[in-house]
């Protein structure tokens, strides 16, 4: 007697339910072209520079005189401080921000030591090419703070003298904090959508039981069934992160190195989303019910999880459950670090960590809940 093929089987069910996809338009719609319009939408935001500036203060900085005061009742400039509990500054998180332009500069203020000087203050601004094009403009604004000072004291001579040290990073696009968020979004949505859907509509219809009474072993059932939605998830990602690099200039680091590992990243978080999907799919009573679940889980991953923002934005409070309490922060950042920062998967120790303990989280749950019929 012929024996039972377990992989025979397992493809053909890969193969059927990845043909059901792609004849399903709306996931074809939800799935492609929805994602590339928000990517082209919120990758535009940003190219035109802006009339408002976050700075950072250098280490040594003189805030005892009336630039820093000008300066600090300025509208068009936010001081940001690095400083940590215990009053040291946390310049590694300080360059960072400078690099990623969510800082135009760091900027020291001296007190000239001759009084007798014609420059009463000296300016110096520690900015990269990330932020290239505020560079003219700021070096307008301090001069026009600078000028009402020595307009005050002497009447029109000039107060300060301003210096500018240029360096040569790689530019941080809109784009290398777009798309990566959109990538998170779309995979959780679509994921969620079609993982819950489909098993819930297997069940009603009795597929799963046929398929339960078969010899197909049932990990090869669920396996077959998922990776379709899986294999499909990642052909989208694959289209936007090419979307993004041809068209967009989105940063690859690596090239083909960081690519893969962000498919790899990507494929784990799919596995996980793949859990979530099955619970749902098992604890609703009618199809009805399927998007409530799903929007209670997804929607305040899409807001808290630095999707279409930064995290730094939240109170410290909410930043903390934003970075730690949500798998989709985890992604988002660990994404980001290997695509734009250079990092690799074995430096995001702490994002793949936190996704593990979700993961194991899901399937507990999704083994005790999952039915057949």
């Amino acid at each position: 007697m012929q024996k039972y093929s377990q992989t025979k089987a397992f493809l053909a069910i890969v193969k059927a339910s990845f043909r059901s996809i792609l004849s399903n338009p709306s996931a074809l719609f939800f799935s492609f072209l929805f994602p590339i319009i928000f990517i082209f939408i919120f990758g535009s935001f940003g190219g035109g520079g802006g009339v408002h500036y976050t700075i950072a203060l250098a280490d040594n900085a003189d805030t005892t005189n009336e630039v820093y005061d000008s300066l600090k009742a300025n509208a068009a400039f936010t001081i940001k401080s690095f400083r940590k509990e215990d009053g040291s500054i946390d310049t590694a998180a300080r360059r960072k921000a400078l690099e990623k332009d969510n800082i135009s500069a760091v900027v020291n203020i001296i007190k000239a030591k001759d009084s007798s000087a014609k420059n009463a203050y000296e300016i110096f601004f520690n900015t990269t090419t990330a932020s290239a094009r505020s560079i003219d403009d700021l070096r307008q604004k301090f001069a026009a703070i600078l000028n009402v000072i020595a307009l005050k004291k002497s009447g029109g001579q000039t107060g300060s003298g301003v210096t500018f040290k240029v360096e040569q990073v790689r530019e941080y696009r809109p784009i290398d904090f777009v798309l990566p968020g959109m990538l998170g979004f779309s995979i959780l949505f679509s994921t969620l959508f079609g993982i819950s859907f489909t098993f819930f509509q297997f069940r009603q219809q009795l597929i799963l039981k046929r398929f339960y009474a078969t010899p197909v072993s049932r990990m090869n059932i669920l396996l077959g069934i998922g990776i379709s939605r899986l294999v499909f998830q990642l052909i989208n990602v694959v289209m936007l992160i090419a979307l993004g690099y041809f068209f967009l200039h989105f940063t690859l680091v690596n090239d083909i190195d960081t690519f893969l590992e962000m498919t790899l990243l990507t494929i784990y978080m799919l596995l996980l989303l793949l859990g979530v999907g099955l619970i749902f799919s098992s604890i609703v009573k009618s199809d009805t019910s399927i998007p409530l679940f799903i929007n209670l889980f997804a929607f305040p991953q899409m807001l808290l999880s630095g999707t279409f923002f930064p995290i730094d934005v939240f109170p410290n409070w909410l930043q903390t459950i934003c970075r730690y309490g949500l798998p989709l922060s985890q992604y988002n950042d660990a994404i980001r670090k290997i695509s734009f920062s250079g990092l690799h998967l074995w430096d995001c120790g702490k994002e793949l960590g936190i996704m593990a303990i979700w993961m194991v989280i899901i399937y507990a749950v999704a083994i005790k809940v999952f039915k057949w019929e």
